[in-house]
């Protein structure tokens, strides 16, 4: 579980310093997804920078200088590669033909070792499987909704990627995983984050909610590119299909695939004080793992799901105290 967040600034009306506040704000917010690492990208002279470190976002000052258009982030919780090697954070660089770009993922694949092993993409010093997609764009030899979209139905798991060029262009790609997309149409500002949350959270500490905003739909298998004119241009993925199995997912084509996004939310539910008896009766119920994702950092949520799924079993929900839920 991770955090994607970032801003583009097409109008260049909104102050250097608020934009600043801005990214910090979107930063710490999304620590509730995240605290192994943290970083962000952006354009400088055409050139991509990354500055990423293995710390909470709160300890770190994301000072993007005077005039960047566009700001993309992650906030990290660590699945696969020691965070403390900060090469196996995001945002990741990246370079496709004649265009540099930077890439981050929220997510989980489970079908980099295979990519690798079957020599689709070499072998790297990076760990985390995040990193295996963004070898397959540079595999392309371009930066286009093409490579994106053969990238995107080649990984195996779930996610949702960011891809920011050197040209300020900003490529949000929706898997299963959530985003949030809004625009200030009288500010020439985009917003996003992962979760409605983080954003609510970092525009009510700067006062932008009481500004106008519209919600942009982002569909999973939708591709979306923002250009630095604040242009919108959509492309489509055909997007995996799994069904779910108590304990694990399989792809319909191979029932011995196992997807561990489930394992890991097992695995770490716990750092949230969550019992992983409730996570295991929630996603037997039906719930999906971003739904139980959201609810980790909501208890409330939790609370009200757990109540419903014990109803519904004929269970008394006051006979035990479920990780200390109730």
């Amino acid at each position: 579980m991770c955090s994607l967040f970032g801003w583009l600034d097409y109008q260049g009306i909104v102050p250097d310093r608020m934009k600043r506040k801005l990214t910090q704000a979107l930063a710490n917010a999304a620590e509730e997804r995240g605290t192994d690492a943290a970083g962000i990208s952006y354009i400088n002279d055409g050139k991509v920078v990354i500055f990423k470190r293995p710390k909470p976002a709160h300890k770190l000052h994301f000072t993007p200088p005077e005039g960047t258009m566009a700001v993309m982030g992650h906030t990290r919780m660590t699945t696969q590669g020691n965070e403390k090697y900060n090469y196996n954070n995001h945002p990741f660089a990246g370079f496709a033909g004649d265009t540099s770009f930077a890439f981050a993922h929220n997510g989980v694949l489970w079908n980099d070792k295979e990519l690798r092993k079957d020599k689709l993409i070499p072998d790297t010093h990076i760990e985390t499987d995040s990193y295996a997609a963004c070898q397959l764009i540079e595999q392309q030899n371009k930066l286009d909704f093409d490579s994106l979209k053969y990238m995107a139905e080649t990984v195996e798991g779930n996610f949702t990627f960011t891809v920011l060029d050197q040209y300020n262009s900003l490529y949000i790609i929706k898997g299963s995983n959530p985003m949030c997309l809004i625009h200030f149409e009288a500010l020439g500002l985009y917003v996003y984050a992962s979760t409605e949350s983080i954003m609510k959270a970092a525009l009510r500490r700067l006062g932008l909610h009481k500004f106008a905003y519209k919600k942009i739909e982002a569909s999973e298998g939708d591709i979306i590119c923002i250009d630095k004119e604040g242009e919108i241009s959509k492309a489509e993925f055909q997007p995996k299909i799994y069904r779910s199995k108590y304990g694990a997912w399989y792809d319909w084509d191979d029932s011995s695939y196992y997807n561990m996004h489930e394992e890991i939310l097992l695995a770490y539910c716990g750092c949230y004080g969550v019992d992983s008896s409730d996570v295991k009766l929630l996603l037997e119920y039906g719930y999906t793992c971003d739904e139980i994702e959201d609810m980790l950092a909501d208890h409330s949520l939790l609370r009200e799901a757990l109540r419903d799924v014990k109803y519904m079993y004929g269970e008394d929900i006051y006979e035990s105290c479920y990780g200390g839920v109730f």
